[in-house]
């Protein structure tokens, strides 16, 4: 048993560091209160050739795997993005590169690969439903034959990226669920033009304000008869699911990188904070009261990085990782939202002053624990496939 990082996975590490060196705190403080995406990063990445990591060699990419993609989002989020990082690794390298790469046609690879690589192509991926949230058996977004291709119509919402991305991953009902057998089977994942479909009317979307992670968009997306044809289809027609899971590994391994990275930007603050305040003469960093709650963090980090690694290292070699991926997911969540709150009480009455990034990872943390996936859910699936215990919902 080796816990030592691939120089492949080190390298990475090293590069984002250097990427992100000029990129502060600040920077992304004012991406989040101008509510834009962080264009001056993106390129920097794209350029340096860090979101084609996991895409392999022959389309563009760096051959690497999931956990090095990973890495590469704890790095930026540990700069200072915090969850801000997660949506640049998560819209077109996760929900683009991973899936296509393992799930898509050769003409598919060939199309689409090579764009996301070098960023020139973005996407964003579609599954969420006003009336299913979590319960994605029950998406009511359905398409059905038309002649040589097929006509969507439904809604999705917290679609995040939708505004800026040339394609979308758009998980659909081809058999309703009451006539599917058994329930999960039915999905089909189309892979669809979202800037011809805006042109074309067909797909419309409308941004919901939101309390923090404002460097994207996440909107409402209204789909009325859009053409989609068998080119487009993702995997196979009804055969959706396998495909669906090879999305929402990845994303949950990949929030969790994001939490880690995220934990330690907000430890990074909490403590330079409790090393230069000294109202009575001394750090307040010398204080147990400070110091103990800061060094529980840092563990509980610790601990959520080794099981957000082994989840994607399991990934990456085609193993079972669905309970690694929800333990990951669950852990890091936590550590983000101890350390951004800690992190806040360290200010005391400083953490409501717009001078400090706290209120920024503050509001962003606490999303953490409610997607991708809510913690009660991962909880419920620990409980039953892990622990042998009756199905709860």
């Amino acid at each position: 048993m080796d816990f030592t990082l691939p120089e492949s996975a080190l390298a990475v590490r090293d590069g984002i560091a250097a990427v992100t060196a000029k990129y502060g705190y600040d920077y992304w403080d004012r991406c989040d209160s101008e509510h834009r995406w962080p264009e001056e990063v993106y390129r920097d990445l794209a350029e340096g050739g860090w979101l084609g990591l996991a895409i392999p060699e022959e389309y563009g990419g760096g051959g690497q795997g999931l956990l090095e993609l990973a890495v590469a989002l704890e790095s930026l989020a540990g700069s200072g993005a915090g969850a801000a990082a997660s949506f640049i690794y998560l819209l077109s390298p996760g929900f683009g590169g991973l899936t296509i790469m393992r799930h898509g046609t050769e003409e598919q690879k060939r199309r689409f690969l090579p764009g996301l690589a070098s960023g020139e192509i973005e996407t964003c991926f579609a599954l969420t439903e006003p009336d299913a949230g979590s319960n994605a058996i029950n998406i009511a977004t359905h398409a059905r034959r038309d002649g040589d291709g097929w006509l969507v119509k439904g809604q999705k919402i917290w679609i995040s990226g939708v505004e800026r991305a040339d394609h979308m991953l758009l998980v659909t009902r081809t058999t309703p669920a009451a006539e599917a057998k058994p329930r999960a089977n039915g999905f089909t994942v189309f892979v669809v033009d979202v800037k011809a479909a805006v042109e074309a009317g067909t797909l419309t979307y409308q941004p919901i304000p939101k309390m923090g992670t404002n460097t994207v968009a996440s909107s409402m997306v209204f789909l009325d008869d859009l053409r989609v044809t068998d080119e487009d289809v993702l995997g196979t027609v009804d055969g959706g699911f396998a495909v669906l899971w090879d999305i929402l590994n990845p994303e949950r391994i990949l929030a969790s990188a994001s939490g880690v990275g995220g934990a330690e930007a907000a430890l990074k603050v909490a403590v330079s904070y409790a090393i230069d305040r000294a109202p009575f003469g001394k750090p307040i960093g010398a204080n147990q009261a400070i110091a103990f709650p800061l060094a529980k963090i840092k563990a509980q980090t610790e601990l959520a990085r080794l099981m957000t690694y082994k989840a994607a290292w399991l990934w990456d070699r085609g193993e079972p990782c669905g309970s690694e991926a929800n333990i990951a997911k669950l852990t890091a969540s936590e550590a983000a939202w101890q350390a951004a709150d800690r992190t806040f009480q360290t200010h005391g009455g400083m953490a409501y002053s717009l001078e400090y990034p706290v209120a920024r990872m503050f509001r962003d943390a606490r999303i953490g624990k409610n997607i991708p996936v809510a913690e009660e859910l991962v909880l419920a699936h620990i409980a039953q496939h892990d622990l042998g215990l009756p199905k709860s919902y």
